[in-house]
C-alpha cells in the first residue's frame, strides 16, 4: 500500500446518506472522512425527489432557506386516470404547510449544497475520485477500508491506500462493494418491471407551480411524468428484461410508444435523439437481515434497495443517516462505540424499512405488475370506489409519501439557527 492514514469514521459513498451522515457527525465534533469514487456529483436521472421529512430536517439544521433557493419544482397530488377523469390517491393539500409538497431538486445540487454546509465543519473531509474497494480487519473487527484513487481527467488509477477508522459506514449503494466484502447477502424480493428514464421539454404554458403525478397506461406500457422547471422527467415502465428488445426496435419505435401513451407530447418526441437518451434502471427491492458487524455499519441502499414506487429511496436513506448520527456520535467521541450501538441504528430503522417495502410490494402486485403484463385496463375498481366515497383517506398516502412511518428529527448537537436574511442594517 502506498498510504496509511487514520480517521475516526470513514464513510464509503458520497450519496445523500453518506454526505448527510458526514455533516451530522462533523457537527457533533467527530472526525469524519467521506470517500466518493466519482469526480463530482453530476450524474443524471438519480433520485431527485426531496420529501417533506427531509425538508423539515433541513429546516432544523438551519439549512432550509438555502435549500429553498436551489433550482427546484414542486410536485403535488398523486392521481390515477379513470374512465371519467382522474381520482386523487394522495392529496398533499391536506397536509399542513410548509411541508405539503415534494420538491424536485437535481441530486447534484442537493449534494453540493450539503457538502458546502459540511465543509464549514473542521472535522469534515470529502475525498473525490476515491473509491473504497475492500475492508481492513484488525483482530476480527473491521478497522477501515482499502481505497484507490483515480485521475479526474483520464480516469486512470493513481494510487491505493488504507484509511483506518474506529467505524466504517457503507453508504455505497445497492451494489455495495463493502457489503459484498463483509459477506452480507441481501434478501431479494421479486420485481416485475424496470424503468427507463428520459426527458422532453416543457412548454411555457405547461409550467404550473404545483403539478400532479398521474401515470398513463396503454396496453403493457406505462409512463410516469415528473414535472421539472422546464422539462418533464419521464419514466417508461415495462416488464423486467425488456431492455435489449427496446433497443433493438430502435428510437423511432420508442418515440411512437411515447406519442401513443401521451399524445400531448407527440410534438416533441423527436427530442429523444437516440436510444442512448434512455437511462435504464434495473429495479431492485431487497434488504439485508443484519446491518452491522464489529466496526462496520450499513445504511441506505447498501442495507435496503428500494423500488422507485413513491420516490422514497433518498429520503429513507437520509432518515437512516439521522438515526445513525443520533446513536453513534456520542460513543464515537467517548471512544466507547461497540456493536450494540450499531444494532440500535438497525432497531430504529428496521420498522419503517419493512413497512415501506411492504407497501411497495403491494403497489407492484396491484398496479405495476398487472400493468406491465397488459392486464390492467383500469385502476383497481375497489380502490377507486373507496377513495371516491371517502376522499379524506387521500391524506394517509400523502403522509406516507411525505414523511414515512417513522420520520427522524435533527439531533440537538447538529441544529443551527437559520442565517438571517436581508442586508445588515
Amino acid at each position: 500500500m502506498e498510504q496509511f492514514e487514520s480517521t475516526t469514521c470513514v464513510i464509503a459513498g458520497g450519496g445523500p446518506a453518506g454526505v448527510m451522515l458526514g455533516l451530522l457527525l462533523a457537527r457533533a465534533g467527530v472526525e469524519v472522512t467521506v470517500l466518493e469514487k466519482h469526480a463530482d456529483f453530476l450524474r443524471d436521472f438519480r433520485g431527485d425527489t426531496v420529501h417533506a421529512s427531509t425538508i423539515r430536517l433541513l429546516d432544523e439544521l438551519g439549512l432550509g432557506e438555502g435549500f429553498r433557493a436551489l433550482p427546484q419544482s414542486k410536485l403535488g397530488n398523486f392521481r390515477l386516470p379513470t374512465a371519467g377523469g382522474e381520482v386523487t390517491l394522495a392529496d398533499f393539500g391536506r397536509l399542513k404547510p410548509p411541508y405539503d409538497y415534494v420538491a424536485m431538486v437535481p441530486q447534484w445540487d442537493l449534494l453540493n449544497f450539503l457538502v458546502d454546509a459540511a465543509r464549514h465543519e473542521p472535522q469534515f473531509t470529502l475525498r473525490l475520485n476515491t473509491e473504497a474497494t475492500d475492508l481492513v480487519y484488525d483482530g476480527g473487527e473491521v478497522a477501515g477500508v482499502v481505497y484507490r484513487t483515480r485521475d479526474a481527467a483520464t480516469g486512470a488509477e493513481t494510487g491505493t491506500g488504507e484509511l483506518r477508522a474506529r467505524l466504517t459506514v457503507a453508504c455505497d449503494g445497492r451494489s455495495s462493494v463493502l457489503r459484498q466484502k463483509a459477506g452480507l447477502v441481501p434478501r431479494e424480493f421479486p420485481v416485475p418491471f424496470d424503468t427507463w428514464w428520459f426527458r422532453v421539454s416543457r412548454n411555457r404554458n405547461e409550467q404550473a407551480q404545483l403539478a400532479s403525478i398521474t401515470p398513463r397506461f396503454s396496453g403493457s406500457d406505462v409512463l410516469l411524468s415528473l414535472t421539472r422547471k422546464d422539462y418533464y422527467q419521464i419514466a417508461y415502465i415495462a416488464e423486467k428484461g425488456k431492455d435489449a428488445q427496446l433497443r433493438a426496435e430502435g428510437v423511432e419505435s420508442f418515440r411512437a410508444r411515447v406519442a401513443r401513451i401521451r399524445p400531448d407530447l407527440a410534438d416533441r418526441v423527436d427530442e429523444i435523439e437516440s436510444m442512448d437518451d434512455l437511462h435504464m434502471l434495473d429495479v431492485k427491492l431487497n434488504r439485508i437481515g443484519r446491518w452491522h458487524k464489529p466496526g462496520l455499519l450499513l445504511i441506505g441502499d447498501a442495507a435496503h434497495a428500494m423500488s422507485p414506487a413513491g420516490g422514497v429511496g433518498i429520503n429513507l436513506a437520509i432518515q437512516d443517516a439521522v438515526a445513525a448520527a443520533q446513536r453513534i456520535a456520542g460513543p464515537l467521541l467517548r471512544g466507547t462505540l461497540g456493536e450494540a450501538d450499531l444494532a440500535l441504528v438497525q432497531k430504529r430503522r428496521w420498522f419503517p424499512t419493512v413497512v415501506i417495502q411492504g407497501v411497495q410490494l403491494l403497489i407492484q402486485k396491484v398496479v405495476f405488475g398487472p400493468a406491465v403484463k397488459g392486464q390492467l385496463a383500469a385502476p383497481p375498481s375497489r380502490l377507486l370506489s373507496v377513495v371516491s366515497r371517502m376522499p379524506w383517506l387521500s391524506k394517509l398516502p400523502a403522509l406516507m409519501i411525505a414523511f414515512g412511518p417513522r420520520p427522524e428529527h435533527a439531533p440537538e448537537f447538529a441544529r443551527r439557527k437559520a442565517p438571517s436574511s436581508g442586508n445588515p442594517a
